[in-house]
């Protein structure tokens, strides 16, 4: 199964009607940044996004920096985007890859399979010449049927079971950097180190240039590991974890899911352990 689509692909297709295009373009620290160069110029027929008024709830003591939107809101916004589940949709961020795999995942998890990663984002478009647009969109308001795949979300009492567990039942995957798994640095939540257990697996390491890396490169990341195996992924708060959710589905595992609320969401409970280093 594919998860991704090239520029060349989506160039071939801006005129098809089945095809909707989803802007996620986004800056953390500068949450408004995104809808601006939306604004300023976006595919044609892209409709925006914005990481924190939609694609998250508003934050709460747990749940994470990034807790996952109201389902019905949601629901509301991609009707209004004109998606239902006959459409193929399409989306991008700047090139990152993180911002548009939380949507990916969000749509996969509301059930519709239909949807695929802009690989090398907006920039890449850009960069290839392609055309670009200030106008917006007017989409009809369609209805979209919502379907839940419970399969694809692992909540936090799951997650702490796991960790109390002396044979673990799942595989627990770390997608932050290297220096934040280790306990070295943590510029956002309230400790350093990783949920105990927890392998590094750094995100940003799926990607190359913009790309996700092929299926057979994303078997070598994960080579140690079982596809067999059940795994659960996380983050800081439960965005960077979606492109390694993505990584995992292209090297063949069967049984992913996504730790929503992640490391702030687990650091937000005083009681749980930490660990530190590499070992785990």
């Amino acid at each position: 199964m594919n998860y991704v689509v090239n520029k060349e692909w989506l160039n071939e297709h801006l005129d098809d009607d089945r095809v909707r295009i989803i802007d996620c373009r986004f800056e953390l620290g500068n949450p408004e940044k995104g809808a601006g160069l939306y604004i300023e110029s976006h595919i044609p027929g892209a409709v925006y996004f914005h990481l924190e008024s939609q694609l998250s709830a508003p934050v709460s003591k747990h749940g994470g920096r990034h807790p996952l939107p109201d389902i019905d809101q949601f629901k509301s916004d991609i009707e209004k985007a004109g998606i239902d589940n006959t459409h193929t949709v399409i989306v991008y961020d700047g090139g990152e890859g993180s911002y548009a795999s939380r949507f990916w995942w969000l749509l996969q998890y509301l059930g519709h399979e239909n949807v695929f990663v802009l690989n090398e984002g907006f920039n890449g478009w850009v960069e290839a010449g392609y055309e670009t647009t200030k106008d917006l969109p007017d989409n009809e308001t369609t209805e979209f049927k919502v379907s839940i795949r419970k399969d694809m979300l692992a909540s936090y009492e799951e997650v702490k079971e796991v960790v109390e567990q002396e044979k673990k039942s799942s595989i627990l995957i770390d997608s932050r950097e290297e220096r934040r798994y280790i306990g070295e640095v943590e510029p956002i939540d309230r400790v350093a180190g990783h949920i105990p257990g927890a392998i590094n697996k750094f995100w940003a390491e799926g990607l190359n240039q913009g790309s996700f890396k092929e299926g057979e490169e994303q078997k070598k990341r994960f080579a140690e590991l079982d596809t067999k195996d059940p795994v659960i992924v996380y983050c800081g708060s439960g965005v960077t974890a979606a492109p390694n959710y993505i990584a995992l589905k292209m090297a063949g595992f069967e049984n992913v899911k996504l730790y929503a609320g992640s490391y702030s969401d687990w650091v937000s409970y005083e009681q749980n352990p930490v660990a530190k280093g590499k070992g785990i």
